[in-house]
């Protein structure tokens, strides 16, 4: 008999709610974590930690009261790097805590060490001055997390220089500070050093910001992070780094047109590879892609049966909330538990930049690809009360209907609240609402949510007399 019905090997979103929903079902679970604290990547120096983040710049800058009924806020010169820190670690050191008895009162076995796989069913964890550990399990469940992809053109060895996993562990703010990759990491971690008001340079060799965003929406986050003081170098590329042995000195680059920049500290942010080195995987069948990551099938199942994997280190959509989504469904499939096993249809994407940005469903570029007729209805925050009573002027709702039947077909928000907004229209997507259900909801006044009635009358303004979409 094996010493368990499930091994996850990793702490994360994904490997907690894979331990948590098969112990829900009277399954012997235990989890193996190689770090000394719990929660991956996503507790550490990722989700949590980024948007703490966010919401440390914002504060100290006074950002959300610059506007306000002519308030007028600078960052507090004597803005320390502990200053910036310390409510990241504080959320981090509260996130462990819950990880930790949300498992322990589940009755999952916590084993601390390197696993590796020596055959489809067992797991050997190592730690250093303890006794080798081999646990046996019918299901076993990989979910170890992805890391900084480092390019070999910078020296990472230098204090000044970091993926987005160091950032945290800064001695200093940068004085001046270039990001290299407009991705979502990338234009995040941009807008908050620039809301402190340290001079910020963006380099990505797309020509656009976030091409997956809808286009307008894609143009007016650009248009809001360039007001914030981000200068942007898109469709560019660094070149050379040279990284002067003396730290006083600054780090000078050259882009690929030519353009030199200095600046003090660089965040490389390039994606990210799969945590699989080392677990031996590929040794026991299992196949492997790009940068590491492990080849599934749709219930989340490798190329060996009972050994499945799930989150980031299967790559897109890496984000926290479809990780544990994932996890779930590839545990109600491991033990056959409960059906359907499939993933939501519609996936809200957050971007936490500030402004904040967030979308579900199409966009009109994927609706004209698609040849499908729609209508748009926008709300403006600034015409919006609510907007008006926090000085959210810059604030966007936009909603794109089915023209025939007025079907809702996407949901794009740029603006305060813009991830917590995009869940009303959402719901909408995954019940197949039309139109009607915004205007007859009744919604709480004042509030940015009411916006989803009048984006739906300006839709039906535009159907009633055409005028394009």
């Amino acid at each position: 008999m094996a010493d368990f019905d499930l091994v996850v090997i990793g702490s994360g979103p994904a490997g907690e709610k894979g331990a948590v929903h098969a112990a829900l079902h009277g399954k012997r679970v235990a989890v193996v974590e190689r770090e000394p604290v719990l929660g991956g990547t996503a507790a550490n120096t990722g989700t949590l930690p980024s948007k703490t983040l966010r919401e440390t710049s914002l504060y100290l800058s006074g950002f959300r009261q610059r506007g306000l009924y002519g308030v007028d806020t600078h960052v507090r010169q004597e803005t320390t790097v502990s200053d910036f820190l310390y409510r990241e670690r504080r959320v981090k050191g509260i996130e462990r805590e819950r990880i930790l008895k949300d498992l322990e009162r589940h009755g999952v076995q916590l084993v601390y060490g390197r696993g590796e796989l020596v055959d489809a069913h067992t797991v050997v964890v190592r730690r250093e001055g303890e006794p080798e550990r081999r646990l046996t399990s019918n299901v076993i469940l990989v979910a170890t997390g992805s890391s900084p992809y480092r390019p070999p053109l910078y020296p990472f060895g230098d204090p000044r220089v970091h993926d987005s996993d160091e950032l945290l562990d800064l001695s200093e703010l940068p004085r001046a500070l270039l990001v290299v990759g407009a991705g979502v990491i990338g234009c995040e971690y941009a807008c908050m050093f620039a809301a402190l008001g340290i001079p910020v340079t963006l380099v990505d060799p797309k020509p656009e910001l976030l091409p997956f965003l809808d286009d307008e929406f894609s143009a007016l986050l650009q248009e809001r992070m360039e007001a914030l003081g981000v200068r942007m170098r898109l469709g560019r590329t660094v070149e050379t780094v040279d990284v002067p042995p003396a730290a006083k000195e600054p780090i000078r680059l050259t882009l690929s047109d030519g353009e030199k920049l200095e600046v003090d500290q660089v965040l490389v942010a390039s994606g990210r590879s799969a945590n699989t080195a080392g677990l031996g995987l590929e040794a026991v069948g299992v196949k492997l892609g790009a940068r590491g990551q492990v080849v599934v099938g749709p219930e989340y199942q490798t190329a060996v049966p009972g050994i499945y994997a799930v989150g980031d280190v299967i790559g897109f959509p890496a984000l926290a909330s479809t990780s544990m989504e994932q996890a779930r469904i590839a545990v109600m499939h491991a033990f056959g538990l409960e059906d359907p096993n499939k993933m939501a249809p519609v996936l809200p994407y957050g971007i936490y930049t500030i402004p904040e940005v967030s979308m579900a469903g199409e966009t009109e570029e994927s609706l004209r690809a698609k040849d499908i007729p729609y209508v748009v209805g926008r709300a403006a925050f600034s015409t919006n009360p609510r907007g008006q009573i926090i000085g959210e002027c810059h604030g966007l709702l936009k909603l794109l209907f089915r023209r025939e039947d007025l079907r809702l077909l996407g949901v794009h928000v740029l603006g305060e609240q813009a991830s917590e907004l995009v869940h009303v229209g959402l719901v909408g997507l995954m019940t197949g609402a039309s139109a009607r259900l915004f205007v007859e909801t009744c919604f709480n006044y004042p509030t940015l949510s009411e916006a989803y009635k009048t984006a739906t009358y300006d839709a039906l303004d535009k159907v009633r007399a055409p005028k394009g979409p």
